[in-house]
């Protein structure tokens, strides 16, 4: 066992409710710098692929590259973080993040770009996991911390809505170089007021490091999405993709198995125990292929078919951003209140409302037509989040709240990943003609995906709240809490 492993545990001291905003606004910043760099990031993808000279699959690299890198490795950032100190883990993010965005403003060629955000992941997934396990040790009543998560899930619809705006503009003005200079300035300053103002917890039994199961997970995601990114130009069919796709699979076979054995292992799978912890894993794998489908297609359809400057793409997309900034925390006053499956039902509907719009996409769809599916689509992911977030560390063991955390988070990037990597590969495959001409048409096929996606968190929310579901859960709690401790109920 690693020395560290035997650090005593830490517990957060007790704070004063001014304090606690404090570390709640702290460990927001880091959440903002990274859906900020979501959404920069897909609306300067023209003007990458014009500087470069980047392939559509190179664009989707520029995506997945940092997603599959976060997906996976937050499960060990959140065991890390609560072994060997939260804040220490959350500042190490914050370092790597920003030193990762300033490589990547000064990247020469789109292999160097796609490294660069690999080394931005790599911080990345020591932040949002880590900075879930503070809040969620700082605000201990249920329902106090519940509106936190919501305040947490209304800084995805500010990055979101700044994103697109900020990139926007820097592009059409600066380049798109400056889109990653904007992490600059806040990952100092969090790193700075960190020091400062959050205090250093651990949890009072770590659990050990586990190589072999990290190892079959990153092979796993890295395996799947190179498969599906690059099937369009190597044939869904030919040897590399079919190999690709197998060792994905014996990767996942053997995983299983392996984590099921352990007595500390990476991935807990006795969470999955619970209906509502399993259901909010998929509801946020289906979400966030959707968001990520939804964001790649979209800002490709606006300015290489409609011819859309960056601002103008971003200023289009605003109603989307507005609608998550205004539900976001309105959803978490809901789960808090009354529990989250109002939200789920919204939420699925609208989404799925709003790719069925979608499926009938032309070079001359009227805007009023867009502008109604932005509204939805906002409506819908703003109501999605704060029920995972909240569900997924509900019911479970203060001690494992990193890795429970870190279980959602981690959900989210797959599904985001899978989104790009499905949408985008299909869609590609489906362009016929001149790239410009084709895409409007080859894109219903994505849209229909993200339909789907839609009707599947609607379908969960109503399965993972029910009686049945909410016995699950507490059975699960029961069976993972040991004796003497408290569960984050």
């Amino acid at each position: 066992m690693p020395i560290t492993s035997r650090a005593p545990a830490v517990p957060a001291p007790a704070l004063s409710p001014r304090r606690r905003l404090l570390v709640l606004a702290i460990c927001c910043m880091s959440l903002f710098i990274v859906g900020l760099d979501n959404t920069i990031v897909n609306v300067a993808l023209p003007a990458i692929r014009r500087d470069l000279n980047a392939s559509v699959s190179g664009l989707q690299w520029i995506i997945d590259a940092y997603t599959v890198v976060l997906a996976s490795l937050l499960m060990l950032a959140g065991s890390t973080g609560d072994r060997v100190g939260r804040r220490r883990t959350f500042q190490t993010g914050l370092a790597v993040f920003t030193l990762g965005s300033l490589m990547c403003s000064l990247a020469p060629g789109l292999g160097w770009l796609i490294a660069a955000r690999a080394l931005q992941a790599v911080g990345g997934s020591m932040l949002n996991p880590v900075a879930m396990s503070i809040i969620t040790n700082t605000f201990t009543e249920p329902r106090e911390r519940a509106r936190a998560i919501g305040v947490w899930g209304g800084v995805v619809g500010i990055s979101m809505a700044l994103g697109p705006l900020v990139g926007g503009s820097l592009v059409d003005s600066v380049g798109w170089q400056a889109i990653f200079w904007i992490n600059i300035p806040v990952g100092l300053a969090a790193f700075a007021l960190c020091a400062l103002f959050v205090p250093e917890s651990r949890a009072p039994r770590p659990r050990r490091v586990d190589p072999v199961g990290q190892v079959l997970v990153i092979v796993l995601l890295a395996t799947l999405t190179y498969a599906l990114i690059e099937a369009p130009a190597a044939g869904w069919a030919s040897p590399r993709t079919l190999a690709c796709f197998a060792v994905a699979a014996l990767a996942l076979a053997v995983l299983a198995p392996y984590e099921l054995r352990r007595d500390e292992p990476l991935i807990d799978l006795r969470f999955f125990r619970s209906a509502p912890f399993t259901g909010a894993t998929v509801i946020a794998v289906c979400g966030f292929a959707a968001l990520g489908g939804f964001l790649f297609v979209n800002t490709l359809y606006l300015q290489e078919v409609l011819g859309l400057s960056a601002l103008h793409a971003g200023l289009y997309t605003l109603p989307m951003a507005g609608l998550t900034v205004v539900c976001a925390p309105l959803s978490g006053r809901i789960v808090g209140n009354a529990g989250p499956r109002v939200p789920l039902l919204v939420a699925g509907t609208t989404m799925a409302a709003s790719g069925l719009i979608m499926t009938g996409l032309t070079a001359d769809t009227p805007l009023w037509r867009l502008m109604a599916a932005y509204v939805l689509f906002g409506l819908g992911f703003g109501m999605v989040n704060a029920p995972i977030t909240n569900t997924a560390v509900s019911g479970m063991p203060r001690a494992q709240a990193g890795v429970a955390a870190a279980v959602a988070s981690t959900s989210r990037q797959i599904g985001q990943t899978l989104g790009v990597a499905v949408i985008g590969s299909l869609v590609t495959s489906a362009v016929a003609g001149p790239f410009a001409t084709g895409f409007a048409a080859a894109s219903h096929v994505g849209w229909w995906i993200v339909t789907g996606c839609g009707l599947a968190v609607l379908l969960l929310g109503v399965l993972t709240t029910t009686g049945w579901a909410r016995l699950s859960a507490a059975r699960t709690a029961e069976r993972l809490a040991p004796a003497g401790t408290a569960a984050a109920s």
